[in-house]
């Protein structure tokens, strides 16, 4: 149990901490405002050293804040700082910038929140499983590539370059566009889902001689709309966390942020609240020298996403969690103010 006095000398130190990566003595604290001696404030941070809260330097009398200093003040020290009107309306006004379907948002997102903080930014928009597949194309690019566009009724476009099976030829593919116009646009994507591992593989025998190269296309071609797209902005501002660390801890990491299916573990939000996970607590002994905070939002009708950014563990907190706090907020009337469109549309 932390006296109040114990309580604000933590606070210092991690706040002086985060502004100028050095280590903090009694003689800073004492002219923060900490009403004690210098020995008092020194008994104070080795009580606070003893509980794992602080740690001592070798180059300095200074302390600085530990992992389990950096929780302890996340869960009860923290007050989010106020953000600024003009930092509002600047979020707001770049949510809304070149908006021509969902993912520009959730990309943009991430955009802005890497340009704010200069930090790595995550942004994962709400769950796939309720839309509907509402269009297939086929667009043929040349001889052997075709561009693939699939809509949602949400708003998702996903469109990708394939390259043709040699055993496939232009009268299989509008045969393909057929099929899955006839059976499987106006299906919800969950439908669309079962139905390409039940009823389509029976169909494309009854269509086409051999199905191995037509059965891996629809496969491949249709599998996109299914995953939950995490974007990922301010890759290279993990240079910037941690100056010592080796190239090959900065090569996986970097790999890790193009993994769509290992970031989406690390991202899917259970709830509604903003989490932060302080080095080992992210489960990546990748992670173990940085912190995430992360902002869970639900889009009424339409499932959760979540925004969430990666920085040192010495980032500042109270900034950082009063930012998240207000965008998600004005993330989440960007979406739904995109999808009331699409209903009045429709």
């Amino acid at each position: 149990m932390l006296t109040e006095r114990q309580k604000l000398i933590l606070s210092l130190i991690i706040q002086d901490f985060t502004n100028t990566g050095q280590p903090v003595g009694s003689k800073s604290l004492m002219e923060e405002g900490v009403k004690a001696s210098s020995a008092t404030i020194r008994n104070d941070m080795k009580a606070l050293e003893e509980s794992g809260l602080l740690e001592k330097t070798h180059s300095s009398s200074g302390r600085i804040p530990s992992a389990l200093g950096y929780r302890y003040y996340v869960d009860y020290l923290l007050t989010p700082s106020k953000v600024s009107n003009q930092e509002v309306d600047q979020i707001r006004r770049s949510l809304k910038k070149d908006i021509h379907e969902i993912d520009d948002i959730i990309q943009q997102s991430a955009k802005i929140l890497s340009q704010v903080t200069s930090y790595t930014a995550f942004s994962l928009g709400p769950e796939m499983k309720d839309r509907t597949l509402t269009g297939f194309r086929i667009v043929p690019l040349n001889d052997r590539q075709i561009l693939a566009i699939i809509v949602t009724d949400k708003g998702n476009v996903e469109s990708q370059v394939f390259r043709i099976p040699e055993n496939v030829d232009s009268q299989d593919l509008e045969k393909m566009v057929r099929i899955i116009n006839d059976r499987l646009v106006g299906q919800p994507l969950m439908s669309v889902y079962q139905k390409l591992r039940t009823e389509i593989p029976m169909i494309l025998h009854r269509y086409f001689q051999t199905t191995e190269g037509i059965s891996n296309l629809f496969d491949v071609i249709l599998n996109d709309a299914f995953e939950d797209k995490v974007f990922v902005s301010g890759r290279m501002n993990i240079l910037n966390f941690n100056p010592d660390q080796d190239f090959n801890h900065v090569k996986s990491m970097y790999s890790l942020m193009q993994n769509s299916d290992e970031l989406t573990q690390l991202l899917l939000p259970s709830d509604n609240n903003i989490h932060v996970r302080i080095g080992t607590e992210m489960g990546n002994d990748l992670f173990d020298h940085l912190s995430m905070i992360q902002a869970n939002y639900e889009i009424q009708g339409h499932g959760r996403g979540t925004i969430a950014l990666l920085g040192p563990t010495s980032m500042p907190y109270s900034k950082i969690f009063g930012l998240l706090e207000v965008f998600r907020y004005e993330l989440t009337n960007a979406l739904d103010d995109y999808y009331r469109s699409l209903d009045l549309y429709h």
